[in-house]
């Protein structure tokens, strides 16, 4: 234990932290600011504190799914922002020249980790969006938005901002009337069908989870449109064709920095020359790190967290102009809050569907991510691209006048 005491007392400082060890010893930290959650745990086996402190997160994570550190004071958010809120990623130092190598090194190993070949890609997307779509049913909005929602006012409810971040992009992908449209991770096939709503178009959606590929066209079909509408499983690297518009929404996170040269390029290929693409990924706000090993392990294996720094020269490569780009600071966090809450109501069902082990896992991933966004360095990235520099409006007031339009139709 005496490891992990020296690395929770110079962690925590803000707020008040008691932890328990397995031989009944109380430790405490932090000075009871009531601005930082006061939580309380127990870690039940001995060897427990040695884990958690030779791997953190890792070590944290499995040891609460396993029963082996209870939270009896708070919940398991609480204790994830207590630790992130005392480690805000604002208020820290510059990093080191030794924390900077350590970086490198880590990133140079997981290299090898982010070459998503095909198989690889349908593999790793087949380890989380192939779950049970009853599972998502429980915590996602009724149109299953399965990414960052845009809260234009905080008291929002998930469906609204959910509604609001659909128009937010439609906006941004100037639309017009019968345009053809390329949805590149289409999930569950929400943002799809609303594009054709609005223009009356083809659209092609592809994806390489079979789940969300059956339900996409089970809604397509209940609408009517199974014959604009199109969904297939597909890599977008075997896309052939031009289309007027590209979007794509949470699926950059699973391409891997070797293949984002590749991307870009087909992107552009695929691009009519005054077409309009729009990026929407989750991004660091500093510089490039690699994946922590949790979600390496148990959420999204071979995904990746870009910094813009990594984008933006990948698409300049294949002469594709940023004509906009945008971060979103805390929308996820506060997404997040409704998945994690929507998840805790439905605790029994999950627990049915897989077991205690699984649900105490996914509170730990939606807590972490959570925290990551509100106090970390994660963020979102919209980037709107083009080929041609005069295939959008010189200034940005289009966009509030075509979200007018849109919140009229959809």
């Amino acid at each position: 234990m005496w490891l992990l005491d020296k690395f929770l007392g110079r962690l925590i400082k803000r707020g008040r932290l008691a932890v328990t060890d397995a031989d009944g010893t109380v430790y405490r930290y932090g000075d009871g600011d009531t601005d930082f959650p006061d939580v309380a745990v127990r870690l039940t086996e001995p060897g427990t504190a040695r884990a958690i402190a030779a791997d953190p997160r890792l070590g944290a994570a499995e040891a609460y799914m396993d029963g082996r550190m209870r939270v009896e004071r708070g919940e398991i958010r609480d204790l994830i922002t207590l630790i992130r809120q005392n480690q805000q990623w604002e208020k820290a130092g510059r990093l080191a020249p030794r924390g900077m190598l350590k970086r490198a090194r880590q990133a140079t190993r997981q290299r090898l980790d982010h070459f998503n070949w095909r198989r690889r890609s349908k593999r790793n997307v087949a380890h989380h969006y192939d779950l049970s779509d009853e599972l998502f049913r429980l915590f996602l909005d009724e149109d299953m938005q399965y990414s960052c929602a845009y809260f234009e006012d905080p008291g929002m409810s998930l469906e609204a901002a959910q509604r609001a971040k659909i128009i937010h992009i439609l906006a941004k992908l100037a639309l017009k009337p019968g345009v053809r449209v390329l949805d590149i991770g289409s999930g569950w096939g929400g943002m799809a069908l609303a594009i054709h709503r609005v223009t009356g178009g083809g659209v092609l959606g592809i994806t390489l989870s079979e789940e969300q590929l059956a339900a996409a066209r089970r809604r397509a079909a209940d609408a009517g449109v199974a014959d604009k509408v199109r969904f297939e499983l597909a890599d977008y690297r075997d896309v052939e064709g031009r289309f007027d518009r590209i979007v794509s929404v949470g699926m950059f996170e699973h391409v891997g920095p070797p293949n984002y040269s590749r991307f870009f390029r087909d992107c552009h290929n695929l691009l009519t020359e005054d077409g309009v693409m729009l990026l929407h990924t989750i991004g660091r706000i500093g510089v490039p790190n690699g994946t922590d090993a949790f979600t390496s392990r148990y959420t999204f294996p071979g995904s990746y967290v870009p910094a813009l720094s990594e984008i933006v020269p990948a698409s300049e490569k294949a002469k594709l102009m940023a004509t906009d780009i945008e971060m979103w600071r805390v929308h996820y966090a506060m997404t997040l809050d409704h998945w994690y809450d929507r998840t805790r109501a439905a605790r029994e069902r999950i627990v049915e569907l897989y077991d205690e082990r699984f649900y105490r896992m996914w509170l730990f991933y939606l807590s972490g991510a959570g925290a990551s966004f509100r106090y970390g360095g994660t963020c979102n990235y919209q980037i709107q691209y083009v080929r041609r520099r005069d295939a959008v409006p010189l200034t940005r007031n289009y966009l509030e006048q075509e979200k007018t339009r849109l919140r009229a139709i959809l």
